[in-house]
């Protein structure tokens, strides 16, 4: 199965490795620049991101978990935010769970109807019924609060390639904690957190399961971290 998710870059990765201790799996990455033979085009470059009037507020299950408000821009992925209202219209996020917590990487990712179910290893590989939304790139820099589109890794074994997999966007969504500059132009800017970032911080220190042969680092949560509902409320002026 080929998983959505948000590639750590080389550097990146490699720094958390290091600070971890770590010595194995960074040959292996590699970015989306690196693997690209051509340059990435249609990257939207100097707009000033225009906030929707309706925010998206995630209310988890747990109120240790608090509440996450995130600000949307549709001037920036129109698509991406059409995407992400319809399904909040439709109940979808309600009951999925955040499946991937990194805060070495920086960040915290759900969105995925399959984290519903009882299997946490098929968790990052589902999508809505929807097709996939093409990407939307921009030069909005991916600081502490963004929220971006999640999306499958390229994977030649499989015939896909990094031009293909950026255009495989669909309902997973991740949250930056900290400034994660290989991520810029990679993945769709959709969103920014303008309330409960510090929840998002207490989601990213759950308790993890142990890691897995030739996985030395889990981003697993130990438990479930469910979102109760997410709903779409008017923004405040």
């Amino acid at each position: 199965m080929n998983r959505r998710f948000v590639k750590p870059t080389y550097a990146v990765l490699c720094l958390s490795v290091a600070l971890l201790g770590l010595m194995a799996g960074c040959g292996n990455q590699t970015t989306s620049k690196d693997s690209d033979p051509k340059p990435k085009a249609n990257i939207k470059r100097g707009i000033k991101p225009e906030p929707d009037a309706e925010v998206a507020v995630i209310e988890m299950e747990n109120p240790a978990y608090g509440k996450i408000v995130i600000e949307l821009y549709p001037n920036i992925a129109p698509k991406m935010v059409e995407r992400f209202k319809q399904l909040i219209k439709e109940g979808f996020y309600n009951g999925t769970s955040f499946h991937r917590i990194d805060p070495n990487l920086g960040i915290i990712q759900g969105g995925d109807p399959l984290s519903k179910d009882d299997n946490p290893d098929n968790d990052g590989g589902g999508d809505s019924p929807n097709p996939n939304v093409p990407s939307e790139f921009s030069d909005i820099p991916y600081e502490r609060g963004i929220v971006g589109a999640a999306r499958k890794g390229a994977n030649p074994q499989f015939g896909m390639t990094e031009e293909q997999a950026r255009e495989t966007g669909n309902c997973q969504f991740y949250i930056t904690l900290k400034r994660v500059s290989g991520f810029d132009e990679n993945y769709t800017v959709f969103g920014r957190v303008t309330e409960g970032i510090g929840n998002a911080d207490v989601i990213a220190g759950a308790p993890v399961v142990p890691p897995k042969p030739g996985r030395p680092q889990s981003s697993q949560p130990a438990e479930k971290i469910i979102v109760k509902s997410i709903t779409l409320q008017p923004r405040k002026q």
